[in-house]
């Protein structure tokens, strides 16, 4: 699946293969566990997402809320965008010399880590890095970007 017309987490993982549904919704409980206060779980761009809502923050480039994490089932692999890594130099570094230091191979673009298991994944490592940052800094993060 590349992009998903489902409205809802619910119908979103229903249309998954067994194999992929355990493997999504292994890594979305680790998200769910960590993520800071504030930010809500939703259908973005055909992909779980979790995201800062409008009624918190509406001043977006596109009007809609700003996504910290996007989770989805792609063809060949699953893909874990991780904004706050993308947007911050300093976390990017962190979480690049963390996951080396858990000798796993990191298959990344600019925010998007690709996996196609579970062993792929330092779990620890992502729900630390999912709250690294709070709804009031992922903010802070996304204005002075604007700025440049």
């Amino acid at each position: 699946m590349v992009s998903s017309k489902a409205k809802t987490v619910s119908d979103y993982l229903t249309e998954l293969t067994p194999e992929r549904r355990e493997l999504v919704s292994r890594v979305r409980d680790v998200i769910l566990e960590n993520l800071p206060d504030g930010f809500q779980e939703t259908m973005q761009y055909g992909m779980i997402s979790y995201v800062i809502p409008l009624e918190r923050y509406s001043d977006t480039y596109n009007g809609q809320p700003l996504g910290i994490v996007s989770l989805a089932s792609q063809k060949n692999y699953c893909s874990l965008y991780l904004m706050c890594v993308y947007g911050h130099a300093n976390i990017s570094r962190w979480f690049e010399d963390e996951w080396k230091a858990t000798g796993k191979k990191l298959n990344m673009g600019k925010s998007c880590v690709r996996f196609k298991k579970l062993d792929d994944l330092p779990l620890e490592l992502i729900g630390r890095v999912v709250g690294k940052v709070s709804v009031d800094e992922f903010i802070q993060i996304y204005e002075e970007s604007r700025r440049k």
